[in-house]
């Protein structure tokens, strides 16, 4: 049974997922890399710049100070943006109680390794802790996961009894865990759908309805699917909460980051504009070049992600990306 729990970042993830745990009677600290953020948390019991209007729970305490908030823990939540979660968690090991159980709730690909979440922990992780560490995804925008609507999601590990024990750790009448043992799937699926949602918040942008939208999403999941297999991942993973859940949430809710992101692309915005008017971070647009670099080693057609990739970092303009995907060589639906 969990008892305490140390949160390694305190954005909306973070903050959701840690105030779930304090709810449970666990106790619960959450690492902030910004100072103002846990004192808003601990003064006011609210995280005014990443989830605000959510009553947290005052047993919740937040510290910048990692080794208070690591030192003790039995569960350690990794849950800071996917780019410097080997930064932060190299500093966060230093402080872990041996046995303690490691949770990833961070969704990305590493651009300079293409490692995911996984590669990237066994690196810096003991290699007890790593061998069992735990990774959260789904269908689970955090302001929903705050206000207590029903949400479901997945965990998947390669230690089974590892995932039971996280599984045991979120579990609650409004936030329904299912465990696997795909962490490829589970980690390549939270983090390519993304790169995807870019592309929906895109063809939206621009004016187009539900046939792109479906179109769009359909392939999108076919190029996650293609990408998965050739990683080690079960297919059957991708056609469910941490495959196509997760990016049908991040492809169509109002409250994705990503879609935002490829909404204001499709009006005529430039990136540098969009992202300068963002508190939070838009994943999707880092996993874009890790994402392509990926495909292309393992020699996986992803034209979906080259498009994203190409009006991201080569200002391939939306309409001929579009025209280019509509225009590819035309081919049986299932193939390769």
């Amino acid at each position: 049974m969990t008892s305490r729990a140390a949160v390694i970042g305190a954005g909306s993830w973070g903050t959701a997922l840690g105030n779930l745990l304090a709810g449970k009677g666990i106790d619960t600290v959450v690492w902030s890399y910004e100072p103002d953020v846990a004192d808003s948390i601990n003064r006011e019991h609210v995280n005014r710049k990443y989830l605000d209007g959510i009553e947290l729970a005052p047993s919740m305490h937040a510290t910048p100070d990692m080794a208070e908030a690591v030192r003790g823990a039995d569960l350690v939540l990794s849950v800071s943006p996917s780019h410097v979660v080997r930064q932060v968690m190299a500093q966060a090991a230093e402080h872990m109680e041996e046995g303690a159980l490691l949770v990833s709730a961070s969704k990305g690909i590493e651009n300079d390794s293409l490692k995911t979440m996984d590669g990237v922990l066994a690196d810096v992780l003991p290699e007890r802790a790593a061998r069992a560490a735990c990774f959260l995804s789904g269908p689970s925008f955090a302001m929903e996961v705050g206000r207590g609507f029903p949400t479901a999601v997945t965990i998947a590990s390669h230690d089974a009894d590892a995932a039971v024990r996280a599984r045991d750790a979120f579990q609650t009448a409004r936030f329904r865990v299912y465990t696997s043992a795909d962490v490829a799937g589970v980690e390549l699926g939270g983090a390519v759908k993304n790169v995807i949602a870019i592309a929906a918040g895109t063809v939206e942008g621009m004016g187009f309805g539900f046939n792109t939208q479906a179109a769009l999403i359909t392939r999108g999941l076919a190029e996650i699917t293609r990408l998965g297999q050739a990683m080690g991942a079960d297919p059957r993973t991708l056609a469910g909460l941490a495959g196509i859940g997760d990016l049908m949430l991040t492809c169509m809710g109002g409250l994705s980051r990503n879609r935002t992101v490829g909404v204001e692309l499709g009006r005529g915005r430039k990136l540098d504009d969009i992202l300068g008017g963002m508190v939070m971070v838009a994943e999707g647009v880092k996993t874009a070049r890790s994402a392509r670099d990926l495909a292309r080693r393992m020699n996986i057609e992803m034209p979906i992600v080259e498009a994203v990739y190409s009006m991201l970092f080569e200002e391939l303009d939306p309409r001929r990306a579009v025209e280019q995907l509509m225009l590819r060589e035309p081919k049986a639906e299932h193939h390769g």
